[in-house]
């Protein structure tokens, strides 16, 4: 579970984040949707613990940036972080060793085989395409089996094959109780799959429904994102 609490964040005089607090509960995918510039990489780097911040940010009821929360956390950035001269494979073994797994060449080649990688695990990470090293990066933070993981832009990059892999990933995460949220300024990529929607413009969370909310208000995601956006721009 992620619990994030009254979240701020300021570049200098600029306020990035201002008082963010929202949750996503096991077996639950969330959706953090906003415009370019609303807050959601602060928001996102604060929760991976790459950034200060004021506020609280709890995974599995542990300090976000403590050993045990990392333990449980899967985090897949925007811009993969792949090590050049390491090759697919070693990728996978060096965060088997990380987080002393046991009996994990199994899972990484299942992995490797639903992204079509199997056939490129001696690849060097500077042969990678874009789209190769998002699924190394991918694979990687599934490793772990996480009971909490972040998506960063997860599709871009990403072949037509692989997207669907992707998103059958996500519920299966949600079906085994894992907690799930995926930031994304695509609203067509993750249409299918969100329980809830955290909709950001301006540091400020400005929506919060779970997919049964929506429904029943009758309206579709893309009418409520544009209704809020489209209206404070307009301001």
């Amino acid at each position: 579970m992620l619990v994030v609490k009254n979240l701020s964040k300021k570049y200098e005089k600029v306020e990035a984040v201002k008082d963010v607090s929202f949750e996503v509960y096991p077996g639950e995918i969330g959706v953090l949707l906003g415009p370019n510039g609303a807050g959601k990489s602060t928001t996102i780097k604060s929760i991976a613990g790459l950034l200060r911040f004021d506020g609280s940010i709890t995974i599995d009821g542990k300090e976000n940036k403590t050993i045990g929360a990392k333990r449980v956390f899967g985090y897949v950035p925007e811009s993969p972080a792949i090590y050049e001269s390491l090759t697919v494979w070693e990728h996978l073994e060096f965060i088997a060793r990380a987080y002393e797994l046991k009996d994990w060449a199994e899972q990484a080649e299942k992995l490797l085989v639903r992204f079509d990688m199997d056939d490129k695990k001696k690849m060097l990470g500077k042969e990678l395409s874009k789209g190769m090293q998002q699924k190394v990066s991918i694979c990687c933070a599934l490793l772990i089996n996480p009971k909490m993981i972040m998506f960063d832009e997860p599709m871009i990059g990403l072949d037509p094959k692989a997207i669907k892999e992707l998103k059958d990933i996500f519920v299966e995460l949600k079906n085994s109780g894992c907690a799930v949220l995926i930031s994304t300024h695509i609203i067509d990529s993750i249409e299918e799959v969100w329980d809830k929607v955290l909709i950001m413009n301006k540091g400020e969370i400005k929506v919060n429904r779970t997919r049964a909310e929506m429904e029943a208000s009758g309206e579709s995601l893309e009418q409520v994102f544009f209704s809020v956006t489209d209206k404070e721009e307009g301001q």
